[in-house]
């Protein structure tokens, strides 16, 4: 049986914007992976309702891929608060991590930890205080081994759809850079 002290949490959020004083997550989706980047669980996925001054106010590059991807049709009509939200992550959570045992994983994981520690700070708690953020290894790829192409991401701008690129991303450089010497 496959340790479950090595299993990593991959977090996305969709946020009505970047500003953490004053935005909100709209959406978070949660994956699982052992070590290796095998997918061991995908937990819930959901819309987190927010006021409707902040899907109104938001700015136009948010409006354009949050109507455009359906998000905020979903945050309007069928989403759920961020305390049920932060619940059921955290349940599915403890079916397959140890506590403080498995990293945040994801692209610019650190922004998503921030809003995290804002609005769903269980889960923060909960998980180990490393991050692996595969944005780092992308820009350090980039400029180290420039001669390895870049992984061609599709954008779709939904929590679910990003998470498990990032896992893909991740698993991308993992063959092309991390390569054993052996």
């Amino acid at each position: 049986m496959e340790n479950r002290d090595d299993r990593m949490v991959w977090i996305d959020l969709e946020m009505t914007g970047l500003d953490i004083s004053k935005e909100k997550i709209i959406e978070i989706a949660t994956i699982v992976t052992d070590g290796e980047l095998n997918i061991i669980a995908e937990g819930p996925n959901l819309a987190v309702s927010v006021e409707e001054t902040l899907l109104e106010g938001m700015d136009e590059w948010n409006t354009r891929h949050h109507h455009r991807s359906g998000l905020v049709e979903r945050v309007r009509n069928n989403s759920v608060t961020v305390e049920e939200a932060e619940r059921q992550t955290m349940e599915f959570l403890r079916q397959h991590v140890n506590e403080n045992k498995a990293p945040l994983c994801g692209n610019s994981v650190w922004n998503d930890r921030l809003f995290l520690q804002k609005e769903m700070p269980e889960i923060v708690e909960f998980l180990h205080y490393r991050m692996i953020d595969v944005s780092t290894v992308k820009e350090l790829g980039r400029r180290w081994y420039p001669e390895v192409s870049r992984f061609n991401k599709k954008g779709a701008h939904l929590a679910l759809d990003d998470i498990r690129e990032s896992v893909q991303e991740l698993a991308y450089f993992r063959k092309r850079i991390f390569i054993s010497h052996q």
